[in-house]
């Protein structure tokens, strides 16, 4: 490939999206979580549904309540992907293929007592926004391994290590 046509690509950026039966309850959940704040509608637009309305969005494609609460997250510092909350009509059915890792522990060069009482009290900070213990990893015979499953209050699973 030529250098001319690498530079003709646009960037790309991701987000992650969740499937969701509530919006705003996984908004709130998440953005205590991560960490993370409400993305604000664009400037001039007192909601995303008035953005969306005056962008030419069909009407049908705004089911009632849709953009008038955030229904998407940011990065304060800007440096992690927009999440974005995406209403469905059905509910989780089956595992995740996809998880977060939220990382909190410091990694192996921190000693494993340490790692353990940093996720267990970011385990009771997010227990205590809803989430709900499915399994801890505590390998046995020295592995240095520590990690708790969790599912937020719709039921996707993520790990905190």
């Amino acid at each position: 490939m030529e250098d001319t046509e690498k530079n003709e690509r646009p960037g790309m950026t991701f987000q992650l999206t969740v499937d969701c039966v509530d919006p705003v309850r996984l908004v709130a959940f998440w953005g205590e979580a991560l960490r993370y704040v409400p993305e604000p509608p664009p400037e001039g637009y007192a909601s995303w549904r008035a953005y969306w309305e005056a962008s030419g969005v069909p009407a049908e494609e705004l089911p009632e309540g849709t953009g008038d609460l955030a229904e998407s997250l940011v990065d304060p510092a800007g440096a992690g992907p927009r999440v974005w909350f995406q209403a469905v009509p059905e509910a989780k059915t089956v595992k995740n293929r996809l998880h977060l890792d939220l990382k909190v522990g410091g990694g192996r060069g921190v000693p494993l007592a340490v790692r353990r009482a940093r996720v267990d009290s970011e385990v009771a900070r997010l227990t205590a926004l809803g989430a709900s213990v499915l399994r801890v990893t505590d390998a046995p015979g020295g592995m240095d391994h520590y990690a708790v499953l969790l599912q937020d209050p719709e039921g996707n699973e993520f790990c905190v290590v």
